[in-house]
């Protein structure tokens, strides 16, 4: 009879030992998708200062007091929720400096969308001030439709509605504008 009890108890627990391994499965796949579904971050990053270089040479600087990571959403971007201040280093270490209140950056497209505040400073002295610009990094192209206040180093103002650009300024299409122009007057 004790022979029997042990096989019926030894059976009971191979049994239960069975069940278990077999009732697990493999949900990464759920996890992963409720991963998707939810509003949060996947991480979030603090007092970012950031440096890019090349060759030993720093390229870009990028500042953020917090940095939002949503990259495990169907449309991945980064969230800059409270400021944003990047500068940019030429060859010659000529530095030109983009500043916006808030930033978003989608990572498939390369687009970026500054709102708030948004303000260029390029190496030769313009300054171009919105309430919300676009950078297209992949084709260097930046335009708005709303407000913008543009101030070249000669003195040269242009207020208008709409623009856009290639992000050096040699090419500037404006919709509408008004403004004050400085044209020098050279003997020739």
């Amino acid at each position: 009879m004790s022979r029997h009890i042990k096989f019926i108890i030894s059976s009971i627990v191979t049994l239960s030992w069975v069940t278990i391994l077999f009732s697990c499965q493999d949900n990464s796949r759920d996890v992963n998708q409720f991963n998707r579904l939810t509003d949060a971050p996947q991480s979030r990053a603090y007092d970012v200062n950031l440096f890019y270089t090349d060759s030993g040479k720093v390229k870009v600087n990028l500042r953020s007091p917090e940095v939002l990571d949503y990259t495990h959403q169907d449309f991945p971007y980064r969230e800059f929720p409270n400021t944003v201040d990047v500068d940019f280093y030429s060859e010659d270490s000529a530095k030109s400096s983009i500043f916006a209140k808030y930033a978003i950056l989608y990572e498939e497209t390369g687009l970026i969308d500054m709102q708030d505040s948004v303000s260029i400073t390029t190496d030769d002295g313009v300054v171009l001030t919105a309430e919300q610009l676009y950078w297209d990094q992949d084709e260097s192209w930046i335009y708005t439709d709303q407000h913008y206040k543009l101030k070249l180093s000669n003195g040269t103002v242009n207020n208008g509605n709409g623009f856009d650009a290639n992000q050096e300024f040699t090419i500037f299409n404006s919709r509408a504008n008004i403004g004050k122009q400085t044209i020098d007057n050279l003997d020739q």
